[in-house]
Order: C-alpha cells, then structure tokens, then sequence
C-alpha cells in the first residue's frame, strides 16, 4: 500500500517562510506525480504545486507563482514545498498527493497557520 506522509506545518508570521515535506512509501515505480494542494473549510481543494518523478515542474497558480517552490529529492520519493513571503491567505491544510499507475493517494495533510 502507497502511504503518503506530510510533516513541517505549523504557525509562522506574515512575510515568513515555511518548508513542507512530503515523503511516498510502498512502491518501487520510477514513473510518478507528487503534488501539494490545499484545503480552507467550505473552499474546494486547489493544487498550489506539482512536479514529476523526472523533475519537471507544473506551472504554478498566480495566488502563489513567485513564493512557492517545489523539489524533490535526488534519489527518494520525497517532495519539498518551499513557502516564502507567507499570507494570512495561505492558511490551509496542505495536502501531498502521489500519483502512481492511474491512482491517486492522499496524505494526512499538514496545517499552515499565518498570522500575527
């Protein structure tokens, strides 16, 4: 079973930086997608970030493009999300979902807290 596991949320300051961590489990497929979408309560879940197991990098929404960078690891199933100028706005539930032949497989999700 593919397990998803998110780690490194928490409270920051507005202007304040934030790195989330995304390490996938259970599978030795080299062809996958890693992303980080978020969730607030009563908004539907947006994709904030997404890139390949080759590296390739989606575009990013305009709400974050220019703050938000993600990566990977060189040599495991693991995905960053750098958070940088932090916004009241960001806050939500980030979630990291793994794409692997055709199925998806959520994490838990992490909560970011920006405020003051």
């Amino acid at each position: 079973q593919v397990q998803v596991v998110e780690s490194g949320g928490g409270l920051v300051e507005p202007g304040g930086s934030l790195r989330l961590s995304c390490e996938a489990t259970g599978f030795t497929y080299s062809n996958y997608g890693m992303s980080w979408y978020r969730q607030v309560p009563g908004k539907e879940r947006e994709l904030v970030a997404g890139i390949t197991s080759t590296g390739i990098v989606t575009d990013y929404p305009d709400s974050v493009k220019g703050r938000f960078a993600i990566s990977r690891h060189s040599h495991k199933k693991m995905v960053y999300l750098q958070m940088n100028s932090l916004r009241v706005e960001d806050t939500a539930v980030y979630y990291c979902k793994v794409r692997v032949l055709y199925r998806d497989y959520w994490g838990q999700g992490t909560q970011v807290t920006v405020s003051s």
